[in-house]
């Protein structure tokens, strides 16, 4: 029989501890939010409909973007047990220099019209935290801007090859005079793709006031006294302005983008030099075999071609086929720590956060994009502990299963037949 009491006073108020409020409103919605996703949902709340779309949505039907994320939620661990991993190492030497995670910023274009502080706010974060902040051509603060808010830590620059290549030549000294140790030689835009939220909202750069932006507006009067009130958005190393993204885009990049505009790059850099938007196997044997310092495998967010490979399910493939002494990065779909920690498994170098890292900028400026890498951080440190390993060096293949919805038909009907 269960013996009953009247509550004694004094363990009541052992029991009731109050939190102390948070009156500062930033800090308590960014401490309120932790996932990538709990982040990407304040940032919907707080950016107009237009800006926030052009952060979350891809080309088309969004197809490769999706596959993406999914090709990492499609995972299956392998822990060790009995393996004690009270402290766990997260560093990494990557291209020539030290990375206190396992990922970096990856470049973003038009980066102050999702939050005024734009790519300041990345690179003080990347500075703090440790890790490398990538400049896109597309960015919205100048290349000394980038190397005033980071001075003493690894910047890299995201390079497009222009219709006029004197303004890429000249990014690229530019780039180097400022320190910044690696450039990124991106290859999968010789086009824009067809980014149908855009035109769908009318997007364009500067954003056109239309009875449908305003409306949106109204709950947001924040994100527009900041738009308002600070300097006029404008890309840092581009004079063109003025358009849809996919104008701006079509009139300064070049399809004839080739091996030889590789060549001259090359002569010009004086630093590391990786080729992002790689997507097949043959292509990154043959960028090895060139002379390069490294690949990203990426489909650009899935931005560009819909459809598109997916650069996690590319990995292994690309790993062993390259050999273990090339640099392997890859971006697309991360939204995880859990996601780094497999791609590190099954081969990758490092990694290459965007979307992640804006929806911490729109959610809360500087202040989130620090909450977006103590996210990451966090999930790192706990699913490494989880597997049993003490540094990303431990971490193999057999750590992970890539379990997958998509199988060629080649694929299957061979498989098929064996059975």
């Amino acid at each position: 029989m269960v013996q009953r009491q009247l509550p004694n006073p004094v363990e009541l108020l052992d029991l009731m501890k109050f939190k102390k409020p948070e009156l500062d409103g930033r800090k308590r919605r960014l401490d309120a939010a932790l996932t990538i996703d709990d982040l990407r949902l304040i940032a919907k709340r707080r950016t107009p409909k237009a800006a926030f779309d052009y952060t979350d949505g891809a080309a088309e039907g969004e197809l490769s973007l999706t596959r993406a994320r999914q090709a990492f939620q499609d995972v299956e661990f392998h822990p060790g047990i009995l393996r004690p991993a009270p402290d766990v190492d997260t560093s990494t030497e990557i291209l020539g220099g030290p990375s206190a995670l396992p990922f970096g910023i990856a470049p973003t274009g038009f980066t102050r019209l999702m939050q005024t502080e734009g790519e300041v706010a990345g690179a003080g974060a990347a500075a703090a935290a440790g890790i490398p902040f990538t400049l896109s051509t597309l960015g919205t603060t100048s290349i000394e801007g980038v190397k005033a808010a980071n001075p003493d830590g690894r910047n890299w620059f995201q390079l497009y090859v222009m219709r006029d290549r004197e303004i890429s030549y000249e990014l690229t000294r530019r780039a180097a005079a400022a320190g910044f140790d690696t450039l990124q030689f991106t290859v999968d835009t010789p086009v824009a793709g067809a980014r149908l939220r855009d035109k769908r909202n009318g997007f364009s750069i500067p954003p056109q006031l239309t009875l449908g932006t305003i409306i949106n507006a109204i709950p947001r009067p924040w994100w527009w006294f900041d738009f308002l009130t600070t300097p006029k958005l404008e890309f840092a190393s581009l004079s063109t302005t003025g358009g849809t993204v996919g104008e701006l885009l079509d009139a300064a990049m070049d399809p004839t983008i080739s091996y030889d505009d590789l060549a001259v790059i090359r002569d010009i850099w004086p630093g590391k030099i990786v080729i992002k938007g790689v997507q097949n196997v043959e292509d990154s044997v043959r960028l090895r075999d060139a002379g390069v310092d490294g690949i990203v495998l990426s489909n650009h967010g899935g931005r560009q071609l819909d459809r598109a490979p997916i650069p996690f399910h590319l990995l292994p493939e690309v790993r062993r086929a390259v050999g273990d002494d090339f640099t392997v990065m890859i971006d697309t779909g991360i939204m995880n720590g859990a996601d780094i920690v497999a791609a590190v498994a099954l081969g990758a170098d490092f990694t290459l956060i965007g979307r992640a890292y804006l929806y911490g900028l729109m959610a809360g400026g500087r202040q989130g994009v620090d909450r977006t890498i103590a996210i990451l951080r966090s999930e790192i440190e706990r699913t490494m502990r989880l597997l049993g390993v003490s540094s990303l060096a431990e971490l193999e293949p057999g750590h992970v299963t890539q379990l997958t919805r998509l199988v060629p038909v080649a694929r299957a009907n061979a498989e098929a037949r064996t059975r």
